[in-house]
């Protein structure tokens, strides 16, 4: 269970960095960056990361990665974030395009 703890951790702390990396020129400063990337990615990491974990352990018994369920915990955690993300895309009138 530690294992796949650390794994959330990991996850989550690389979105949020890679986030307010990438944003930091568009928002004009570190806090407002580290801020939009807070608020944009924690609840939809945490469920993507929770749901890849448990689809490892509902197939695999255990958190093993084997190669072969690496596709399926992919597609589980693409799809398990996607109904919040569309909500606060509509939400706030943001278009992906």
């Amino acid at each position: 269970m530690s294992i796949m703890m650390l794994a959330m951790f990991n996850g989550i702390m690389t979105s949020i960095a890679l986030e307010t990396f990438i944003l930091i020129k568009q928002m004009g400063g570190i806090r407002e960056a580290f801020r939009v990337a807070i608020g944009m990615s924690l609840i939809s990491m945490i469920a993507m990361e929770s749901s890849m974990n448990a689809t490892d352990i509902l197939i695999m018994g255990e958190p093993t990665l084997t190669w072969w369920v690496i596709p399926i915990m992919l597609f589980v955690g693409f799809i398990t974030p996607w109904p919040y993300n569309y909500w606060r895309l509509k939400k706030y009138g943001v278009s992906c395009h």
